[in-house]
């Protein structure tokens, strides 16, 4: 922990005596910049590098002083970070400031204070986190050269915890629910890679997030050692040779085969009181830039455990039970920065009405594995986050109404489409039996978009908007489960080594986060954002074509509606093999729209069209018209651009020509599908003519798609849809056009079956 904060304070005050430049200013302007910090506080020394970084052009020195020292002759510019009440408090007074208006938690208050020509950046923070963030504005507002524009101001988190949900593959022992894809098996050694840790969380900071939650189906062989079990913590990381492919169940229920097992690979040696170092590491680095750090599981797994002194999968084994209460216990004590633990009702779990019941058996194995490790530790605080996922209310209440610490819900809140509508109606229902001594997390989940850039604030300040109020929201989560969100395995072009995700992505990243600290960030500070990162460009011709093409993914999945993630990947208009694979022009004229989207759906359109009545709601041509207006201004816009020599620029451009290009698809499958279904009732020849050249451009415009797409991204399996190539998937959309040709209308007596 000591060399862990000692290489933070190292890396401030390394580069305070650089010599520096501030935005705008020339070196003979101002001879040095000072800034005064608490050292000792790593999150402030966090903000402060980050404000070195900002000011890396030559000609200004940065001098480091404590926050009592004066001011040195000829400093006309200065920051200063007080962390907590205390020490914002003594800032304001000797600079004669407003003090903190907000003591919450992660709040901060900036305050500029001119005394002659000297010019001093305060930030008050009312913790070490709410300075971080005041010291991250700075640094923000020295990139953007707007340092000499801001303003006293305020600020305060609209929503506590903004998190991140990341399904983590530790072993092939020890899976996660996403292990049986690409992206999880190549992410392996990247879990026990301190370098990846320390620069995902730095980013999550950079980004406000406060909240890392964990998942793996059963994660405590590769995390803790528990005395009574010995045998069961696994030393090394392993990962099998054997090919993955698209039969594995749904549930989790077969994610380590034991042919698997038989063809092992050791990634890295590890004991265990080294993984347990290494863990304790992480969690460090996360707390030093305020994250809380949770592990979430589903129940009941045994990966790693079982057939070791009788542990089993069944739910009425007490020896299974009691190895899982021993292993809570130790993963609390083992893990003194963990800030609590989710569970499921799970994959694996049986309805029983005995004292094996579900409720029971979890309050058996984690409420009394918590409640053991407390009596050694009685000051301990653990929060436990108990999902709202095949378990019903009254069970929850009835068996945790004696859990001693904090204790809230979870709920699927998109299901698993975050980028669907801004106002997902699926939780009203939990919300309103919601005791009002309890708050819910909602889970948001994020499996429409694993490949593409996104960016649209829009649509993420409504959503934040609309999520619940903090008499009832804990906070949110938001990840895949798909995918996983490490380092990223699937370039053409890949840097060395390959980008994280959150690196790759930060664009999305950031309008999450910043946005559900503070919904009120205009759209022009998103832009200036843009402009800072690619000043050679016009930062608004790229931030609209961006926000024009990240509406179209919520926009077909709001029109085309399947609620799981097996059941939707809009990326390629799939679903996993054994629900329906690639979706047909027939499955979109049976398809369902989202419930409260406002939008009708291709059969109740026709037949109101047919019987001249209002579909009362967007109709399907509507869409396809919306569809082909997003697409033609991110083209146009993208062209105003041009060709850039900036890598990430031109990648960039690239997903949001992706985009645009599955736009058009979109519009044409649609708008070929209500001609179907028109030809279907009517049987005019005309209306299949039209669907057959609606569909024909479709595919025209799946291969513009799929040449742009797969010029940056290779082919992957995907752990819940399958296999995604997108150039082999255009035989799949050619088949629509025969699909057409092939149609007999009911018109003419022909039964369903009869039909393509």
């Amino acid at each position: 922990m000591m060399s862990r904060f000692l290489a933070t304070l190292a890396l401030a005050s390394s580069c305070l005596f650089w010599p520096m430049l501030a935005a705008g200013d020339s070196p003979a302007s101002v001879a040095s910049v000072g800034i005064c910090f608490d050292p000792a506080e790593p999150a402030v020394s966090f903000a402060v590098a980050e404000i070195c970084e900002a000011l890396a052009v030559t000609g200004r020195q940065l001098v480091k002083r404590n926050l009592d020292q004066p001011a040195a002759v000829g400093e006309s510019l200065s920051f200063v970070l007080a962390a907590g009440p205390d020490e914002s408090r003594r800032t304001a007074a000797r600079f004669g400031l407003r003090g903190l208006r907000s003591q919450t938690p992660q709040a901060y208050a900036l305050r500029i204070a001119s005394h002659g020509p000297r010019r001093v950046c305060v930030v008050l923070g009312a913790d070490a986190v709410g300075a971080m963030y005041g010291g991250l504005d700075l640094a923000e507002a020295l990139r953007q050269g707007t340092l000499e524009q801001l303003t006293d101001a305020d600020r305060s988190p609209f929503i506590d915890r903004r998190g991140i949900k990341f399904n983590i593959p530790l072993d092939a022992r020890t899976p996660s629910y996403s292990d049986s894809g690409d992206a999880a098996q190549q992410n392996i050694p990247e879990m026990w890679s301190i370098d990846f840790w320390r620069q995902f969380l730095d980013e999550m900071a950079r980004h406000r997030f406060n909240v890392l939650t964990l998942w793996n189906l059963h994660p405590f062989p590769s995390l803790v050692k528990v005395p009574e079990y010995p045998d069961v913590a696994l030393d090394d990381v392993k990962r099998t040779r054997v090919k993955f492919d698209e039969t594995f169940d749904f549930t989790g229920r077969d994610m380590v085969r034991p042919p698997m097992l038989a063809d092992l690979e050791t990634v890295r040696r590890m004991a265990i009181d080294e993984k347990i170092a290494f863990w304790r590491d992480v969690m460090q680095h996360a707390h030093d830039r305020g994250i809380e750090v949770y592990f979430f599981t589903w129940n009941i797994f045994v990966w790693g455990a079982e057939g070791k002194y009788g542990i089993t999968a069944a739910q009425n084994n007490p020896t299974t039970l009691d190895y899982f209460r021993k292993s809570v216990r130790e993963m609390v004590l083992t893990y003194p920065l963990l800030a609590g633990l989710g569970i499921t009702a799970g994959e694996q779990m049986q309805a029983r009405k005995d004292e094996y019941s579900k409720e029971n058996w979890l309050w058996q194995a984690y409420g009394e594995g918590i409640r053991d490790a407390r009596k050694v530790q009685p000051d301990r605080q653990v929060r436990l986050i108990h999902r709202y996922h095949q378990t019903n209310l009254g069970e929850i209440l009835s068996a945790w109404k004696d859990y001693p610490d904090t204790f809230d819900l979870s709920f699927k809140y998109a299901i698993a489409h975050m980028y669907s509508s801004p106002s997902p109606p699926f939780a009203r229902q939990a919300l309103d039996e919601l005791p009002s001594h309890l708050r819910m997390w909602m889970t948001v989940r994020n499996d429409d978009i694993y490949s593409f850039r996104w960016g649209d604030p829009d649509y993420a300040r409504a959503f934040v908007r609309n999520l619940p109020g903090p008499e009832q929201l804990a906070g949110y989560y938001m990840g895949p489960d798909g995918y996983i969100w490490g380092r990223e395995f699937l370039s053409t072009e890949p840097e060395t080594p390959r980008e994280l995700v959150i690196s790759k992505q930060w664009y999305s990243f950031m309008l999450w986060g910043r946005l559900s600290y503070d919904p009120t960030i205009s759209n022009e500070h998103f832009e200036r954002t843009l402009a800072a990162r690619f000043p050679e460009i016009s930062a608004r011709t790229l931030f609209e074509a961006w926000c024009e093409s990240s509406r179209i993914i919520p926009l077909v999945t709001r029109f085309h509606w399947q609620d799981i993630d097996l059941k939707w990947f809009p990326e390629a208009c799939l679903s996993h093999p054994r629900h329906k694979g690639f979706y047909t022009v027939k499955h979109f004229i049976e398809g369902q729209t989202m419930p409260a989207s406002g939008i009708v759906n291709i059969r109740d359109y026709r037949d109101a069209l047919l019987a001249g009545r209002d579909p009362n709601g967007m109709t399907p041509p509507a869409v396809a018209a919306e569809f082909q207006a997003h697409a033609a201004a991110a083209r146009r816009l993208v062209t105003e651009i041009g060709t850039p020599e900036n890598k990430e620029l031109r990648l960039t451009l690239g997903d949001i020509t992706a985009m645009a290009h599955l736009g058009d698809y979109y519009a044409s499958k649609i708008l070929g599908a209500v001609e179907l279904a028109l030809y279907d009732r009517t049987g005019k020849t005309e209306h299949q003519q039209m669907a057959v050249r609606h569909l024909e451009a479709a595919l025209d415009h799946w291969k513009q798609y799929a040449a742009v797409a797969t010029r940056q991204y290779r082919p992957q399996l995907l752990t819940r849809v399958g296999y995604v190539d997108l150039n082999a998937l255009a035989e799949k959309v050619a088949d629509d056009i025969q699909i057409a040709r092939q149609w007999r209308p009911v018109a003419e007596g022909k039964p369903e079956s009869d039909r393509p």
